[in-house]
């Protein structure tokens, strides 16, 4: 069992290197003065200002997200980032009474009833809180376009080993159905526009006080669901926290979704209260993974 635990983790850690931008609609990175604009024509301008220069970048041409498919593309904006139509552009932006959205730095609703947002956040902070990087941590700006549902992230919390490390597992769904990519790196970077990585924060923990970036991992295809040990992959870990916060890009121009759920105690083994609610979350890790044969570690 010990050599089954740390070889998941090495793996683990593998996956956690992927930072490539599998965001696709990222606009900029660092952004400040940040303003939205949409017209009739199912267009949108984003305004800003970034290393003191302003930026005006029109985005059309894609709405929703496509289903898993293979040999078809995932939707994805055309842009131009010219900024020659800003002076002209006729902003018809009516007030945002959409989901609410993590990370919201700007939405409206469109003349057609459509939605269009803007999100900031640290997508590509390094794991496991190491030392700031040269190109990693910048603040993203994503743009996303929808008429339909967002996407819909679960997770909960158990311990894995006989309650030797706390554990996380959940999923990722759109519309319904798994969001899942059909190939990555070595790394778990997604190639190709489906896939998507889920980012962990944990709160208060060995790292230190406040947020700290704890890892990020694939959506696993072609279920959607994903699990996570908190082992010790470094000597100030394990990561564990009072709560974890859990974000993931949304599929195709959808927006990025993010929930935050408690943290656990360590598992004591003669509590009679641990030793149910382990069992109840053995039964829904289960029940949630499926066929997935790689989430079924108790």
């Amino acid at each position: 069992m010990k050599t089954a635990v740390f070889f998941t983790a090495a793996m683990l850690l593998a996956l956690s290197a992927a930072e490539a931008a599998n965001a696709s609609e990222i606009i900029d990175r660092n952004a400040q003065s940040v303003r939205l604009a949409v017209d009739a024509s199912g267009r949108a301008f984003t305004s800003y200002r970034v290393r003191g220069r302003a930026m005006h970048v029109l985005a059309w041409g894609a709405v929703d997200a496509r289903q898993p498919t293979s040999g078809k593309p995932q939707v994805r904006f055309r842009k131009d980032y010219s900024g020659r139509q800003w002076t002209s552009f006729k902003n018809q932006c009516r007030a945002y009474d959409g989901p609410k959205l993590a990370f919201q730095v700007a939405a409206c609703a469109a003349p057609d009833g459509s939605y269009w947002a803007l999100q900031s956040w640290r997508r590509t902070l390094p794991n496991l809180d190491g030392r700031p990087q040269r190109g990693l941590g910048a603040w993203e700006l994503h743009l996303s376009h929808w008429s339909g549902p967002i996407a819909t992230l679960e997770a909960w919390t158990d311990w894995v080993y006989g309650g030797r490390y706390h554990h996380l597992f959940g999923r990722l769904t759109y519309a319904g159905k798994p969001v899942y990519g059909f190939s990555a790196t070595r790394a778990g970077s997604p190639l190709d526009g489906y896939g998507r990585n889920i980012y962990v924060d944990t709160f208060n923990s060995r790292y230190g006080k406040g947020w700290r970036r704890e890892n990020a991992f694939l959506a696993h295809r072609p279920t959607g669901v994903f699990c996570y040990g908190f082992y010790r992959f470094n000597s100030r870990g394990p990561g564990n926290g009072t709560m974890y916060r859990l974000t993931a890009p949304g599929p195709g121009v959808t927006p990025d979704v993010s929930i935050t759920i408690p943290g656990l105690h360590d598992y004591d083994p003669n509590s009679s209260t641990d030793v149910a609610y382990e069992r109840q979350q053995n039964a829904l890790q289960d029940s949630v993974a499926g066929a997935d044969k790689k989430c079924h570690v108790h």
